[in-house]
């Protein structure tokens, strides 16, 4: 059965993006690129991405992809990517295997689900979606890495509230400056 698994990076005061909605700040982080290629293993299972419009247009913008379209490629694989956006202008990568859904996770559930096959779904941002996942009983696990670093202010890690008997903690490991944190998310 396919597992729904938010994954991404925090600060530490938990926050993905500063108030400038820049990244930059994660990037300086001494041990990224070696977080990044632990994630090989769990990508392989991964058959399905789902991200909001926000992220979605960030890679645009900070890869340059509508430049180059076969970086698509390099980052998603040829995985299924459903993008949820309210944007009726959204700009899709030419070749891309991307469905653009508008509208509440739970009427789109299915269908994600259903790309997935026997694979696993990776939510990978933001924070509002992966809460809107969990609102209704379908966010399965969080992987997150954890950089040393405050921001302040910006986009919060998961606006949505869990108490200590809804994750438990399945392993944790440094990767250079990074902590490497798995939970498993119970049902209510």
């Amino acid at each position: 059965m396919s597992r729904i698994v938010y994954a991404t990076a925090t600060s530490l005061d938990g926050y993905l993006a500063d108030a400038d909605n820049s990244l930059d700040w994660l990037f300086a982080v001494d041990g990224g690129d070696d977080a990044i290629a632990e994630g090989e293993t769990f990508m392989a299972g991964v058959t399905v991405y789902v991200e909001g419009s926000t992220t979605y247009l960030w890679v645009l913008e900070h890869e340059r992809v509508l430049d180059e379209p076969s970086k698509w490629q390099t980052f998603y694989g040829d995985r299924k990517t459903f993008v949820f956006s309210s944007r009726p202008d959204l700009t899709l990568v030419p070749g891309a295997d991307i469905e653009v859904l508008n509208g509440p996770v739970e009427q789109h559930i299915d269908t994600i689900l259903a790309a997935a096959g026997d694979g696993d779904v990776l939510l990978a941002g933001g924070g509002a979606l992966a809460a809107a996942f969990a609102e209704i009983g379908r966010l399965d696990a969080i992987y997150l890495s954890i950089a040393p670093v405050t921001l302040g202010a910006g986009a919060p890690l998961l606006p949505a509230r869990f108490d200590s008997t809804r994750l438990r903690l399945t392993a944790v490991h440094q990767t250079g400056q990074f902590i490497q944190a798995e939970y498993e998310v119970l049902s209510d």
